[in-house]
């Protein structure tokens, strides 16, 4: 069998009852916030906005507040603006913020996506996940007089979380911050370790609504070996989570493989409750990281607020007739960044070449 598919309803089938009537609460709210949409699309009465701008601050308060008090009971969902100090939720907000924009262009979305992974590596295994153990740089500088000049830099000794990964991609918005995350291991790594890639083609049927989606994993035109995930600490990095039907697909397709990963890390810049609730529900032993919570799926199985197609606005647009396959991708990624990731693109090469 080339391809794997799993429907909408087997993800609705995780849901709990209370899952549920939380995800219902959070729409009525945003059925609401919706009406104010549109006042502050079409409106030019200055009074009626600013009453409508009010409402939406009360409204999305309200949303999130109920998605802290149903997460505040999930051990394995990671949010950082409810996981760290108030006093840097601001760095968050912004980086968002500059994320949604229709102005933000694509070399600046791909800045921004890389500022938010260095965050969330540093949510899951920096200092603020409690980490004490210190390793210790010798870095030696470009001054050389009177004598070469030395310096002295503590990290967190996080060797033996991040030493054991394999990154595995969600092609093909997946790609850039896969490469990300390995770099931010390879460089907190005393090693310089370098991760293993296993490659995933998997899309959803955009043809499709929510309710009646299906994602289809292509394993002809994946590139892993099932030996090289057992026993392995999986982390999969993807911009944006809404249904989560990828990440569940590849996941429960690997487990009926025989593959018994260590761990499974999950890593989003934006995640939707229901999708982020499917996953931790579906998967056992999830740890699922996300930026910023966003409060559904609309019908199109879209985030919403969102932020449009993360995977066009770092990879630029496809054209129909002839898709970038995944070194053309690369390619695409120009100098700077094969530069950046040259150890990581290397590596993805090496992957699919071999197979």
């Amino acid at each position: 069998m080339d391809k794997i598919i799993l429907k909408a309803t087997d993800l609705d089938g995780y849901l709990t009852e209370n899952d549920k009537n939380y995800l219902d609460r959070i729409q009525h709210y945003y059925r609401d916030a919706q009406s104010s949409f549109e006042i502050l699309s079409t409106s030019h009465n200055e009074q009626r906005l600013k009453k409508e701008k009010k409402k939406l601050v009360r409204l999305f308060t309200d949303m999130g507040d109920l998605m802290q008090e149903l997460s505040a009971n999930e051990p394995h969902l990671h949010i950082y603006p409810f996981d760290t100090p108030e006093e840097i939720h601001g760095e968050a907000s912004r980086l968002i913020a500059k994320l949604r924009s229709k102005n933000t262009q694509e070399h600046e979305f791909v800045y921004y996506i890389q500022r938010g992974y260095e965050m969330l590596f540093n949510l899951a295994f920096g200092v603020s996940n409690g980490i004490k153990k210190k390793n210790y740089l010798i870095i030696d500088t470009p001054v050389n007089i009177p004598v070469q000049n030395y310096a002295i830099h503590k990290i967190p000794d996080v060797d033996d979380l991040i030493e054991n990964t394999v990154m595995c991609v969600m092609l093909r918005g997946a790609l850039l911050p896969s490469m990300i995350m390995s770099k931010e291991i390879q460089e907190y790594s005393s090693s310089n370790y370098l991760t293993p890639f296993a490659l995933f083609k998997i899309k959803r049927d955009d043809s499709k609504k929510e309710h009646n989606m299906e994602y289809v994993l292509d394993l002809k035109k994946s590139y892993f070996d099932l030996d090289k995930l057992n026993g392995k600490d999986l982390i999969f990095a993807d911009p944006m989570n809404a249904t989560g039907g990828s990440f569940v697909t590849i996941v429960k397709y690997l487990q009926e493989q025989g593959v018994k990963p260590k761990s499974i890390r999950f890593f989003n810049v934006i995640s939707a409750l229901k999708g982020s609730l499917r996953i931790i529900r579906a998967v056992d032993h999830i740890d699922l990281y996300t930026l910023w919570m966003d409060p559904l799926v609309n019908e199109m199985a879209y985030i919403a607020p969102g932020l449009g197609d993360a995977g066009d606005r770092i990879n630029g647009l496809d054209a129909d007739e002839s898709p970038r396959n995944i070194i053309q991708l690369i390619a695409d990624y120009g100098a700077n960044i094969s530069a950046m990731y040259r150890s990581q693109v290397r590596e993805i090469e090496k992957t699919v070449l071999e197979k």
